[in-house]
């Protein structure tokens, strides 16, 4: 198997994984994952989709990861990872899609608009 190439974004976050077969090392941004995620919960979305799918010791993943904060890095790796699994066997995707992690969150930061003070707060209104 030749090295898979696969892309997964949240928010500004985006990640660039390249999934090869190996013995379980996850390198982000040349560190190990468990050092760049220093919270459980955070390592375990990176996880997520290896686990499910029982492939925790099958691959090495090594991870370019841009933009955004770390929650926002961790969930993008997340939806590259499984993305890459459901290229590799399209079997994956029975497990991984019922879970939601082949769906892409669109959710988005408003832009703030001219004349208020954020999105969609205002400036204090005065009628006197």
């Amino acid at each position: 198997m030749d090295i898979v190439h696969k892309i997964g974004r949240r928010k500004t976050a985006v990640a660039r994984i390249y999934l090869s077969e190996g013995k379980g090392e996850i390198v982000v941004n040349n560190k190990d994952y468990k050092n760049y995620f220093t919270t459980g919960t955070l390592q375990y979305k990176v996880q997520q989709p290896l686990m499910l799918t029982e492939n925790l010791e099958s691959y090495d993943i090594k991870v370019n990861v841009y933009g955004g904060g770390v929650t926002g890095q961790a969930e993008a790796i997340r939806l590259a990872i499984t993305r890459a699994l459901v290229f590799i066997n399209a079997e994956h995707r029975l497990i991984l899609k019922p879970e939601g992690l082949l769906t892409r969150d669109p959710r988005m930061v408003e832009r703030k608009k001219f004349g208020q003070k954020k999105a969609r707060k205002k400036f204090q209104f005065s009628k006197r």
